[in-house]
């Protein structure tokens, strides 16, 4: 009976240890760029440098007044990946009323800087103002002053998330590469990027808007930071499943019951930022949990500290989660949305993509464009 109970138990271990290897390389394929991305990007970023013109035209509107009039309204997406990020402007401008009002904020990186130029340069975007910004250009963002620019370059970090781990109490969800990209983290420094501005709307670029956004702006906060749609229906999503409630650190300033929310379609009242010092709060946070004592990994816990009681809960017709790993997402619930969300490793421009779902994401990207019939059929 022991052998039979042991034997038992080790095939269990097998199996679980099975579930999360091939968990964390759905991630990692996940991850990874499509070759037809590759090869759009790569085009794109030799007209970059190919076509003066285009470089011309990018020096032109720089310095647009536009970019810090807070009479229009401001949306910014942090995101390394081309056509996601078109999605989403795209989206964004064909559902609102008066595109012209709409400024978009991109931050990039450097190698992929020259590509996001050239395709929202030479496509049309309804008279919408876009810029594009290189975060290698931030020379304030780093180690000194940025606690967690400090922890990304840590080696035991990069092995965590790379080599996985033998602490079988974290999900292999939360052991992501992603998280060691700082885009994932500049949502916590829209201030100090976007010095001039009062409002803005944080986007993802894995969400497709269907609706109008533009009435967010005027939404009352009530004096908040932040205006999310609230995820505790289940009750995984309140905060003693993301935070250690048993560290006095946490458990003496939180309610363990307190309700989470979503990132990937915020408003951020800049004003209530800075009296509130979110980014300082931020840090505080950060530089607590160098030991994962607080919480193991990701960038939500460390967003629900920091604008712990400072968030305002939006309707949640605004938002709609899991369209990247839910396959029974009722479809009313879709359709009435604002914003769908395709977060999960399933994302729609990926192989692995959610059938059922994918159109909603198609349709927003230009089919036309040489470069993606090209590289589509190559």
């Amino acid at each position: 009976m022991i052998t039979m109970k042991s034997h038992i138990q080790a095939l269990e271990e097998h199996a679980n240890a099975a579930t999360a290897q091939s968990t964390i390389f759905t991630q990692f394929i996940a991850e990874s760029v499509p070759k037809n991305l590759q090869c759009i990007e790569m085009k794109l970023t030799a007209d970059w440098l190919k076509k003066k013109s285009i470089q011309e035209l990018a020096d032109e509107r720089r310095n647009s007044s536009l970019l810090v009039d807070n009479n229009l309204y401001h949306f910014c997406i942090f995101s390394d990946n081309v056509l996601a990020v078109s999605v989403v402007v795209n989206s964004t401008i064909s559902n609102a009323g008066h595109p012209k009002q709409l400024v978009f904020h991109i931050v990039t990186n450097g190698v992929k800087y020259g590509a996001m130029q050239a395709w929202f340069l030479s496509n049309d975007f309804k008279e919408a103002t876009i810029e594009i910004q290189n975060i290698e250009d931030f020379t304030w963002l780093n180690a000194s002053y940025s606690p967690v620019v400090k922890q990304l370059h840590d080696i035991d970090l990069r092995k965590y998330y790379f080599e996985g781990s033998q602490d079988m109490t974290v999900e292999p969800k939360f052991r992501n590469p992603k998280y060691l990209s700082v885009f994932n983290h500049l949502r916590f420094y829209i201030p100090e990027i976007y010095p001039q501005l009062e409002k803005v709307i944080f986007l993802d670029d894995d969400i497709v808007v269907q609706k109008d956004l533009t009435p967010l702006f005027s939404l009352d906060l009530h004096g908040n930071v932040n205006g999310a749609v609230e995820t505790c229906l289940e009750v995984f999503h309140r905060f003693y499943k993301y935070l250690n409630f048993s560290n006095p650190l946490i458990s003496t300033k939180f309610d363990p019951h307190a309700c989470g929310w979503a990132f990937g379609m915020n408003v951020f009242d800049l004003i209530s930022w800075k009296k509130e010092n979110v980014t300082a709060r931020y840090h505080y946070w950060q530089e607590k949990n160098t030991d994962k004592s607080l919480w193991k990994l990701g960038t939500l816990p460390p967003g629900l500290l920091a604008l712990y009681g400072l968030t305002e809960p939006l309707d949640r017709q605004w938002h709609v989660l899991g369209l990247g790993h839910d396959f029974n997402i009722d479809n009313n619930l879709i359709e009435t949305a604002a914003v769908i969300h395709f977060n999960g490793n399933m994302k729609p421009w990926l192989k692995l993509g959610i059938g059922r779902y994918k159109p909603l994401w198609e349709q927003y990207l230009n089919q036309s464009h040489q470069y993606l019939q090209d590289c589509v059929t190559s």
